[in-house]
């Protein structure tokens, strides 16, 4: 089993020299600080309205027409204010840019979408909204468009290496390993602290049955990113490619200790189980499997008979 991890990047507060009363942007930047710290904590609703608040606030009236209007905000509706704000960036386009990640962690794609779009709109070089947008784009099914999206993040800023994060998982799903190793090759040049990177390169190795580096991979993500469930069901794969049945128990083990729902760690480790002996244990997973993907389970059968034959041959 594989999973995609898409990277969302926000914007940290930058102060700079604005011609707007003191107070008012200070109000807006400490609404806009406490939407950052809630969006660390989870809160997706409280940073929603924080941000919203930061729009508001960084932005001024004007009686001029030539203003760029501000798009999803709640608090001005379609009232002729809202067509008379004159927006001071850069804190406006930062805040939609950061409301977007809120509402796609929140499942809101659409108004992620209309979020990146109005950052976009009063900042058309803004790499990270582009990436958030790819992201938004791909969930609705939009290859193309988050592959169009990614490519101008890139060309904006040459350095993010989340959009050659992103852009190596949205190659692997179009069928071009050789763009989705390079970007993810760059990517982990870009930072090799990324465990997110490694995890999906490692997925890449085990399609080319490069099982030591998938190995290698999987063992920095799991250093990089301990709670990784999912890291540990990637590694106890790539044992179980290699035929070390006994280090893919235990790997299989460690990501069902930290998330008993990974139906396919269920899938693998009951034929791990089988190969080693353990019918018990492999019965056990089959009956958790079933209860979670009962559509695997006629699979998980099938498969279960090799691994008892592959057993019998190599007891002989």
């Amino acid at each position: 089993m594989r999973q995609r991890y898409l990277l969302l990047a926000l914007i940290g507060l930058t102060l700079c020299s604005i011609s707007v009363n003191a107070q008012s942007f200070e109000s807006a930047s400490e609404h806009y600080n406490r939407g950052t710290k809630k969006i660390a904590r989870g809160d997706w609703d409280g940073a929603i309205e924080d941000y919203s608040r930061a729009i508001v606030l960084s932005s001024r009236l004007s009686r001029e027409k030539k203003s760029v209007r501000l798009m999803g905000n709640s608090f001005f509706g379609e009232s002729d204010d809202a067509a008379n704000i004159t927006v001071i960036d850069p804190l406006t386009a930062d805040a939609y840019n950061n409301r977007g990640v809120a509402r796609y962690q929140k499942g809101d794609i659409e108004g992620a979408i209309s979020d990146f779009n109005a950052a976009l709109q009063i900042r058309p070089a803004l790499a990270k909204a582009f990436l958030n947008r790819a992201s938004a784009k791909r969930e609705k099914g939009d290859l193309d468009g988050a592959l169009s999206d990614l490519n101008r993040a890139i060309a904006i800023d040459k350095d993010l290496f989340e959009a050659y994060n992103n852009r190596g998982s949205l190659r692997n799903a179009l069928r071009d390993p050789v763009g989705a190793m390079e970007d993810l090759n760059r990517a982990i040049e870009l930072n090799p602290k990324s465990g997110n990177s490694h995890y999906q390169r490692a997925y890449l190795f085990i399609d080319n049955k490069q099982y030591d580096q998938a190995l290698a991979d999987f063992e920095k993500t799991v250093k990089l990113s301990p709670e990784m469930a999912l890291a540990y069901h990637g590694r106890g794969t790539a044992w179980m490619f290699k035929g070390f049945m006994e280090n893919a128990v235990a790997d299989f083990n460690e990501a069902l200790k930290r998330d008993p729902t990974i139906a396919w760690s269920y899938f693998n480790r009951s034929l791990a189980r089988t190969y080693l002996g353990d019918t018990t244990g492999a019965l056990n997973d089959f009956n958790e499997l079933a209860k979670l993907r009962p559509d695997l389970a006629d699979d998980l059968t099938r498969r279960t008979e090799l691994a008892r034959h592959l057993r019998r041959i190599g007891k002989r």
